[in-house]
């Protein structure tokens, strides 16, 4: 145990001595081009050739709920509104935003409410002073390329390259911004300048903590890119601005994201426009959603033609090389210490090995964020068991090292078959509990590195070791099943992992997935190989869902390293995890189409939403008994036809299925599998 707590400190000690990026000095050059393009800026809001230009801009905002350890998991659609927006500006400077259409559809029961800033594009650049949320997010953030600016940022250098736009490629020099101070309000970003004339062409930045002026808001990360029109005036071409909140008192796996993706065009120069259109609020126009606007397209179909970024960046990239720039310096508006918890079931749950278990945990981060400490202990009052965790995480751009030293109470296999609140009320209750349960005490250091956008590779290596363990309490109804021998002595295990994660629900046709391989001497030694993967494709009025996983593992297999099938979760129908074996595989194909049903609202909040239909067919497959395994090989496939039901948005599913070899039938009833990871 000496060695492993070694193998931990030195982890501990690397991370907290990694070398920080280089950081961004105010060379000469540097300052002289950040100079230059501020008197450029100055100079063209009062180019007297400009009289007057309107645009309109064309756009969606987003609200997503992303949540699941370590935030890992995609965030999914919540609420979209696409609108049409006119804009107008007359020298000497006022701007007018005019919301001409406006429809607007939710995926789950939402009350947000957005700023009136979010339902339109930033004009003028943000002018001297950077405002987000009608004030209430960021207020007064000085401007880089302002008289007051250049007195406040360091500029740098960083490179030349060509990038495209309206009328063709371009060379530009990108300028990187970052604050002298950073406890004021302030950006750090990176300016791409017309190497020709310094205009800016594309600004891309966040803030500092000092910036936000909401506890909640975890961060803002805002794209502008400017198009070159009639060959002359730099004006706004694309945008995109998204801010992330989370709770500000507690570390829970929920966020709530705003994103806003806009396309600015069709331009009108040196054309009247009267006092009358310029005189009221910033934006004006609609005030609600009104279907009655024209559309050329469903709003499902126009939300998946913008599943990415409009500029082609990955915000999550932009993110790191944000943190690149600030160095040792958080950008997270958030506090770095507060109490955590990873899931509702980690403060409370019930199983028949420990009975009720109460839980806490919390976080200490370092300053910049980059090294987090996470403790969390839990005490079942059946079997007077403590467990817990001391989980050391350090962020280095794309590379992410962990060291962890754990005691926990887990279940057998790697498929999830239900929602663990759920478990607890049913094993509570009814002396239902749908979990095969061993103890698991390990030390684990390991690394990921992302490759992609959404692909990602990990390398762990844990040493420790698995005991069984027994009913240990009563619950107030029915009686528990036992709890099979799993326990399988010492192993010290290595796995890699490749994953790509999905999109969320932004995009019609979507694979992501998991692909595993382990090896493990000691007490027994295996290989095991593992895959799983989610695919989605539109198919006539719905669409098409695709849930598979396969399994092989060598001679040696534990138990608990098998995939119990059957029942709830799996293969509805069939016995409850009556089949396992240490080579297998199970499909889950459904059709998945809306059907109108009568809306009910509460509290002027859609609650309930279109009800979903998904016939499905699923089919299971497992050979090589797993000695002490309570399940069996399934001799040959078992095949599952049924049909499920998803209302309200999707909140709750309900299956039912009838095993097609004996034609026993089942049904569950559960909460969506997205939020399984939160509760």
């Amino acid at each position: 145990m000496s060695r492993h707590l070694a193998v931990l400190s030195v982890l501990a000690l690397a991370a907290s001595t990694a070398p920080a990026a280089a950081q961004p000095r105010d060379d000469p050059a540097a300052r002289a081009l950040a100079e230059r393009a501020t008197r450029r800026r100055l100079a063209a809001q009062g180019d007297s050739a400009l009289q007057s230009w309107s645009a309109v801009a064309r756009g969606f905002v987003f609200f997503l709920a992303q949540v699941g350890e370590g935030l890992a998991d995609p965030p999914r659609l919540v609420k979209a509104d696409e609108l049409a927006v006119e804009v107008y500006w007359r020298a000497p400077g006022p701007h007018k935003q005019v919301i001409r259409a406006w429809r607007d559809g939710r995926w789950l029961p939402t009350r947000v409410q957005y700023h009136r800033d979010h339902l339109g594009i930033v004009t003028g650049d943000f002018g001297p002073l950077i405002r987000l949320g009608d004030g209430e997010e960021v207020r007064a953030v000085p401007h880089p390329l302002s008289p007051v600016g250049l007195g406040l940022y360091v500029f740098a250098l960083s490179d030349s390259l060509a990038i495209r736009g309206p009328d063709g490629e371009l060379a530009v020099r990108v300028l990187s911004v970052r604050p002298r101070d950073f406890d004021r309000p302030a950006v750090v970003g990176e300016l791409f300048l017309d190497a020709a004339t310094a205009e800016v062409v594309r600004f891309r930045f966040g803030f500092t903590p000092a910036a936000y002026l909401d506890d909640d808001v975890e961060d803002i990360a805002v794209v502008l890119e400017n198009g070159r029109w009639e060959g002359r005036w730099w004006l706004p071409l694309r945008q995109e601005v998204e801010i992330r909140r989370r709770s500000e008192w507690l570390d829970f796996p929920a966020r709530g994201i705003i994103r806003g993706r806009w396309e600015i065009g069709e331009y009108a120069f040196n054309q009247s426009i009267p006092d009358s259109l310029l005189r009221g609020p910033a934006i004006g126009g609609l005030r609600a959603p009104d279907s009655a606007g024209t559309w050329d397209r469903p709003l499902e179909e126009a939300i998946a033609g913008v599943a990415e970024p409009v500029t082609r960046e990955d915000l999550a990239a932009l993110r790191r090389d944000l943190e690149r720039l600030a160095g040792p310096q958080a950008l997270s508006g958030l506090a770095a210490t507060r109490p955590a918890i990873g899931s509702v079931s980690e403060v409370a749950r019930v199983t028949r090995v420990q009975g009720l278990t109460l839980g806490a945990g919390w976080t200490f981060a370092s300053k910049d964020r980059r090294l987090a400490l996470r403790p969390k202990a839990a005490y079942g009052f059946a079997d007077g068991r403590f467990t817990g965790a001391l989980r050391l995480d350090a962020g280095l751009g794309a590379t992410a090292l962990h060291a962890e030293a754990r005691r926990q109470v887990r279940d057998a296999g790697d498929l999830a078959v239900i929602s663990p609140v759920l478990n607890s009320i049913l094993a509570q209750v009814g002396g239902q509990d749908f979990g095969d349960w061993l103890l698991e005490e390990a030390i684990e250091a390991g690394v990921a590195r992302a490759l992609g956008g959404r692909e990602r590779a990990t390398l762990s290596l844990a040493a420790g070791r698995t005991r069984s363990l027994a009913v240990a309490a009563e619950p107030w109804g029915g009686s528990y099943r036992p709890n099979p021998a799993l326990g399988a002595g010492d192993a010290v295990t290595a796995t890699l992992a490749l994953e790509r994660r999905a999109t969320g629900g932004l995009a019609r046709r979507d694979l992501s997935g998991r692909v595993a391989v382990e090896a493990a001497t000691g007490d027994a030694e295996w290989v095991r190989a593992s895959v799983e993967l989610e695919a989605r494709w539109p198919a006539g009025p719905g669409g098409l869902l695709l849930r598979a996983a396969g399994l092989a593992g060598g001679a040696e297999l534990p138990a608990w390293r098998g995939q119990p099938l059957g029942g709830r979760g799996t293969l509805v129908g069939e016995e409850f995890r009556a089949f396992g074996g240490r080579r297998g595989g199970l499909a889950h194909l459904e059709w998945r189409v809306a059907v109108p049903v009568p809306e009910i609202t509460v509290g002027g909040v859609v609650g309930t939403g279109r009800l979903l239909l998904a016939p499905f067919a699923a089919a299971g497959w497992a050979e090589g008994a797993l000695p002490g395994a309570p399940w069996e090989p399934t001799d040959g496939v078992r095949p599952v036809a049924g049909l499920a039901l998803e209302w309200p948005m999707g909140l709750l599913r309900i299956e039912a299925g009838v095993a097609l070899r004996t034609g026993e039938a089942g049904v569950t009833v559960d909460v969506g599998r997205a939020w399984w990871t939160i509760l």
